[in-house]
């Protein structure tokens, strides 16, 4: 089973959920986030990590797939990570700390399983675009904490992080580059700051992420909300279309403003988020 199918069906929140909780599995299934990552890493302490496979191992189902953050490659829990998720009830692998080609290409190859490497490191940035051209790569995700504790980065209190500006940008160039979708942006620590988690997750999708990472089903929904076009939105792109369609193809005015053919392609776009026809 692949995620990588129409954007439409692509995920828009992620939520995580320890694997160390199997009591939460249930919950996190049914808080509406488009797709539960179960985390066999940074919340699971080293010496409770064995337990939690197993008890991933027993909630695995093929009818209600997961994704599975395993650890990272060069630790004592790889390789029997990698065994657990060929089940057929993990539907992809989130992979932390990706610095290079050869960890992700593993994870492939004894899986065949869609892979979304972490980049959360000056080593990953640097190898940022040989790691997006991977096959069974689908996207990009962003470890902005880990990323600014690697480079020493100290983001501003009030929580906008203009200090990491340049390296999601980067994250957006290179899933453009290797034609995958757009990546999903790190998470917002504050859980019960909802007006925070809007302003981040309308950062993201202002630079051109398609996703987000929960730590928390509260956030779910937000998160979805700035991802789905609004109605507004929506009668926008419809009428770009519809008028760029009766002038032929020349440029043509809607609501004041030039209408071109990257207008029209925007709103086209909008149109495919949403599951609709352009």
């Amino acid at each position: 089973m692949s995620m990588a199918t129409s954007p439409r069906s692509l995920p828009r929140a992620y939520l995580f959920v320890p694997a160390d909780r199997p009591e939460r599995f249930a919950k996190a299934r049914a808080s509406g986030a488009d797709a539960v990552i179960v985390d066999l890493e940074d919340a699971v302490a080293p010496e409770a990590k064995a337990r939690a496979r197993d008890a991933l191992a027993r909630a695995l189902d093929e009818s209600a797939p997961l994704v599975v953050r395993i650890n990272a490659a060069g630790t004592p829990w790889f390789e029997d990570d990698l065994k657990l998720c060929r089940h057929p009830g993990v539907v992809a692998i989130m992979l932390p700390k990706a610095e290079g080609i050869d960890a992700v290409c593993t994870v492939v190859e004894a899986t065949y399983k869609d892979v979304l490497p972490i980049i959360e490191s000056a080593r990953g940035l640097q190898e940022i675009h040989s790691i997006a051209r991977v096959p069974g790569v689908i996207r990009l995700a962003f470890g902005s904490v880990d990323l600014a504790l690697d480079l020493g980065i100290d983001c501003s209190p009030d929580g906008a992080e203009t200090e990491l500006l340049a390296f999601r940008s980067q994250m957006v160039l290179a899933s453009r580059l290797a034609a995958l979708a757009a990546p999903v942006d790190g998470v917002s620590t504050a859980i019960d700051d909802l007006h925070r988690l809007q302003a981040d997750t309308e950062r993201a999708r202002r630079l051109g992420f398609g996703a987000k990472l929960c730590i928390h089903p509260k956030q779910v929904a937000g998160v979805q909300a700035v991802f789905t076009p609004t109605p507004e939105r929506l009668d926008w792109a419809r009428r770009v279309c519809a008028a760029f369609a009766a002038a032929g193809g020349a440029a043509v005015a809607v609501d004041g403003q030039m209408v071109d053919l990257p207008v029209v392609q925007r709103a086209r776009a909008v149109l495919r988020d949403a599951g609709l026809s352009a």
